[in-house]
């Protein structure tokens, strides 16, 4: 069996009384479809998320090294290594990385990218910066880092490190999701995961939410009034689709070449993205949910969403809304399948009955992620 060129995720969950995603006035996200606005989770919160997850199906549980995005990696992970230097040293090597890492204006944090660093990267660095600061002198420290972080005419080039700190060395985050380094194009990775923002499959559903804190030392038995603070807050809720595509070459080539390695990351990826909620004000509103319907698609050619199926706004006063979305997806899907052909292999994740093109039964998450790990490493399923 061949391996399957792309692999592409569907997910419908439901959330109620939660704030996702927020923008930059505290209000949840939209996105503006099918002439309504929805609400919408943007693909970096949904990949934070994946990222952070801590549980048996975690990234961080594949057996690859992970990786630190951050403005201070310099600061707060390489220079607490060089206790005990002369502090000319370390504050030549600190400002001699910087440049390689941030360029000539990362001088000032506030400047600087946030940069995605792997694990063996940062130790690269780390044993990099001891080796400089043994040098003796300021001028040998420096010649040290510039004689192993650059190329012949001195162009800073965090490429050149990565051929000495080995495979994988950027991280699982940078393999799948990729990383785009502006001080140098050289050391950017290609995502392999491509994640679409998450949005409602009808019209947004939205509240201001109004409280108050209350100060527990007030005597309101005596008269005084007990209200500490007054606050507002925007709770929403929805039906979401997501979508999530694997291009499964980019994924193996990004992982050495092992295609082993690459199925063991898609079974952890789909229990994550069926499993792991986003969501902020988590003490107030517990905005946890499981994945309601997981559509798997398998196939070699280009991959193309079914956000379609909800162009039109489902009504919000549909009592059965689930299966009303649950049908969009079988039209649409029946829709492209007499369009273009039936050409991919298909299995489902749902909690109730319902009859999709190409699949034949609903099955467990396990089954689901096992079955398409299997694919992904060309076995039969």
């Amino acid at each position: 069996m061949s391996a399957p060129r792309f692999v592409q995720i569907h997910t419908l969950a439901s959330y109620p009384a939660v704030l996702l995603n927020r923008d930059d006035a505290g209000l949840a996200k939209r996105l503006p479809y099918g002439g309504v606005s929805r609400i919408r989770v943007s693909s970096q919160c949904l990949k934070r998320h994946w990222r952070m997850a801590e549980d048996e199906w975690s990234l961080k549980a594949v057996g690859v090294p992970m990786a630190v995005r951050s403005r201070e990696v310099v600061e707060r992970e390489i220079v607490p290594a060089l206790d005990g230097a002369a502090p000319e040293l370390v504050a030549a090597v600190k400002a001699a990385l910087v440049k390689k890492l941030f360029g000539d204006k990362g001088t000032e944090i506030k400047n600087r990218q946030a940069l995605l660093l792997g694990r063996p990267e940062i130790d690269y660095l780390t044993k990099l910066a001891r080796e400089a600061v043994a040098a003796g002198s300021v001028k040998e420290a420096e010649a040290t880092i510039e004689a192993r972080t650059g190329k012949a005419e001195g162009k800073k080039n965090l490429a050149a490190m990565l051929a000495v700190a080995g495979s994988l060395a950027a991280g699982l985050e940078s393999a799948l999701f990729g990383r785009m380094v502006t001080s140098d194009p050289e050391a950017n990775t290609d995502a392999a995961i491509h994640v679409a923002h998450a949005f409602t499959v009808h019209a947004e559903e939205s509240e201001s939410d109004y409280f108050t804190v209350v100060d527990d030392l007030r005597r309101l038995d005596e008269g005084e009034a007990g209200t500490a603070g007054i606050f507002e807050t925007e709770l929403t809720s929805g039906l979401f689709y997501g979508y999530v595509v694997v291009d499964v070459p980019a994924l193996v080539d990004n992982l050495g070449g092992d295609r082993v390695l690459a199925g063991r990351v898609v079974e952890h990826l789909l229990h994550l993205i069926a499993t792991v909620s986003p969501g902020a004000k988590k003490g107030g509103t517990a905005p946890y949910a499981y994945a309601e319907l997981m559509l798997v698609e398998t196939g070699r050619r280009q991959p193309r969403s079914l956000a379609s199926a909800f162009r039109n706004p489902i009504p919000l006063k549909s009592a059965d809304l689930f299966p009303k979305a649950l049908a969009a997806i079988a039209a649409q899907l029946g829709e492209f399948d007499g369009a273009y052909g039936g050409h991919e292999a298909r299995t489902a994740l749902c909690t109730i009955a319902v009859d999709l093109p190409g699949v034949t039964a609903r099955r467990s998450l396990d089954d689901v992620a096992a079955r398409t790990a299997a694919a992904v490493r060309g076995e039969a399923a």
